[in-house]
């Protein structure tokens, strides 16, 4: 079995760390570069970096602070935001990425999936999706450009979609469970999990020990995402994973 993974999120905005409820409210959190070093001495599995507006203000991720980020810590770094192209890629890969992350730009454009999968490999290229339970049609929604436009997509089609086109790993966000502290949203996991066959990353609404032992235990994810928690230090990662051990799930 692999060992699960705990992975802290930083979500930054004009340089800085920032976190929100629901996509918005956000508030300042702190240095990308410090924050990214003590989550390296407290033993993260991998970091993920997201240029929140970066999309909406049509503009690059920062490269200049991945390239701060990745000199300050030695585990795999998943960035996202901004990218729209094989040439923004290969700009994070050599400042300093060991994944990329594309969400609205693999909607606006799928062939873009498969154009990085087969110039970095499958396992670079990872699709973020933003979701929320849509009850009136009965589906989880695709959402893209930081959560704010609706598309017509169904969660689960879409995930299978974009693994056929070589996404090599999901980054799934419970939209309603974001920044909520409410526990993960283990039906759109599972459901995932049983649509495709890449690694899953669960994100959105961690909010104690106890969340983490159940999206691990009661679906088929291989990681667990989480940002409030973590950056306010009601957890440490060392916790979660000794939490986590002692309930028999396998974690580094």
């Amino acid at each position: 079995m692999l060992a699960k993974r705990i992975i802290p999120c930083l979500d930054v905005a004009d340089g800085r760390v920032k976190k929100g409820v629901n996509f918005v409210n956000l508030t300042d959190v702190g240095d990308p570069v410090a924050i990214a070093a003590a989550y390296q001495q407290q033993g993260a599995d991998e970091l993920v970096f997201l240029d929140i507006f970066a999309t909406n203000e049509h503009r690059q991720t920062m490269a200049d602070i991945v390239e701060q980020v990745s000199a300050q810590v030695f585990m795999p770094l998943t960035i996202g935001g901004g990218i729209s192209s094989v040439t923004d890629m290969q700009r994070l890969l050599k400042a300093g990425a060991d994944k990329i992350s594309i969400n609205s730009a693999a909607v606006a454009n799928p062939a873009l999936i498969t154009a990085g999968a087969e110039k970095f490999g499958n396992q670079c290229i990872v699709v973020a999706i933003d979701t929320a339970w849509d009850a009136q049609a009965q589906q989880y929604r695709v959402y893209t450009h930081g959560g704010q436009q609706a598309t017509d997509l169904d969660a689960i089609a879409w995930a299978k979609a974009v693994v056929a086109r070589g996404a090599g790993e999901l980054l799934v966000t419970s939209m309603d469970r974001d920044g909520t502290k409410a526990g993960f949203d283990t039906d759109l996991y599972q459901a995932l999990g049983a649509a495709v066959n890449v690694p899953i990353i669960a994100s959105g609404g961690a909010g104690n020990l106890a969340d983490f032992e159940t999206v691990f235990q009661q679906s088929p994810v291989d990681g667990a995402l989480a940002a409030s928690v973590f950056h306010y230090g009601e957890l440490t990662i060392s916790e979660v994973k000794h939490a986590l051990a002692a309930k028999g799930v396998v974690v580094r």
